[in-house]
């Protein structure tokens, strides 16, 4: 979510993945090179990473929409690890009544949700501005050029095109400060070749890691 940009930015690069069926974008981090592999996730399944986006430290706990508007049911996926009846803290006490971690757990959701709108507004009007370009990857694999495509990412040339007092707008609306961090996050791209091949310190090549518009990848 956009409040989480700042932190996200120093690990992850941060871009757009586009919701056909909702005709909307929605911002990601990119873990890896290839689909189905985590390179922040070590061989003992932890978190290898600075910064947990809060959608990952939310589990095994979401919210459903229930059907009445503006209402949502907590739900708990019974199937993690994380639930058990041995050990940990109690989710409801002996009468059946909601337990304080219970409350606790509602309170983080809740404010997960304002953060989510938030970030839907913030999308849906990047995309009525026409700022989303489509970020065509290119990155050594071995001694080939892979293309890693499907993600979008904020024109900068566009950005910096928009008239004083559309970019006012955008810094009254406090959209401003997670569109730089997301342009900055790009040069993580680097971090996950070196994380794919295993490398510390050596800078990796990454070749063309733009579409034909500018929109400062590099």
């Amino acid at each position: 979510m956009v409040h989480e940009f700042n932190r996200a930015t120093a690990t992850y690069p941060i871009v757009f993945v586009e919701d056909e069926a909702q005709d909307a974008f929605m911002p990601v981090v990119l873990l890896g090179l290839e689909p189905g592999r985590n390179l922040f996730v070590d061989a003992d399944g932890r978190w290898n990473a600075t910064y947990v986006p809060a959608i990952i430290r939310r589990y095994p706990f979401s919210l459903a929409q229930s059907g009445e508007e503006q209402f949502f049911n907590v739900c708990i996926d019974t199937g993690s690890d994380l639930i058990n009846e041995v050990e940990g803290q109690r989710l409801f006490d002996e009468e059946g009544n909601a337990a304080p971690v219970i409350e606790r757990i509602k309170a983080y959701l809740t404010e997960l949700q304002s953060l989510a709108a938030f970030t839907q507004e913030f999308c849906a009007e990047l995309k009525a501005m026409n700022m989303f370009s489509p970020l065509n990857m290119k990155v050594m694999d071995g001694d080939r050029i892979r293309n890693i495509s499907g993600a979008y990412v904020v024109n900068a040339e566009r950005l910096n095109n928009l008239s004083d007092k559309t970019f006012l707008e955008l810094r009254q609306k406090r959209y401003l400060t997670p569109i730089y961090s997301h342009l900055t996050s790009l040069a993580q791209i680097e971090r996950l070749v070196q994380l794919r091949d295993g490398l510390s310190a050596s800078v990796p090549e990454v070749a063309d890691a733009t579409d034909a518009e500018p929109v400062a990848a590099e």
